[in-house]
């Protein structure tokens, strides 16, 4: 079975050691994003809404890494510090697919790295 590393710099370098994502069997595995702005290394300002947003272009930019886009997502998974956000960061996500909505989990946590408020993993098949 080939494994292979997705990498680019448009969007965030992995914080730890971590791939941004891992292809494998026609599937890609992508590592979670917070609402990093790749061009400054820091949170989008703006609070819980501007971090999902600069998490999903960090997505898009992975997924057009492999030559995928959102409609190649199947499985999400959100992570949030404050479930108030839930609908906030909805309204956002809701925006970034044209078409049918991939499976999701949405879970609350204590604390993600950096200090963010969300972050978002995906699965494509791509």
């Amino acid at each position: 079975m080939d494994i292979s590393v997705v990498s680019t710099a448009s969007a965030p370098a992995a914080i730890g050691p971590y791939s941004q994502g891992i292809r494998v069997g026609g599937m890609t595995f992508f590592s979670g994003q917070l609402g990093i702005d790749p061009a400054t290394g820091k949170l989008a300002e703006g609070g819980v809404k501007a971090q999902a947003q600069q998490s999903l272009k960090n997505i898009a930019a992975l997924l057009a890494a492999v030559d995928a886009t959102p409609a190649d997502i199947v499985k999400t998974t959100i992570y949030l510090v404050d479930m108030a956000d839930f609908a906030a960061v909805n309204e956002v996500y809701g925006g970034f697919f044209d078409g049918a909505f991939p499976a999701r989990s949405c879970v609350a946590v204590h604390q993600l790295p950096l200090g963010g408020l969300v972050e978002i993993e995906v699965i494509a098949a791509k």
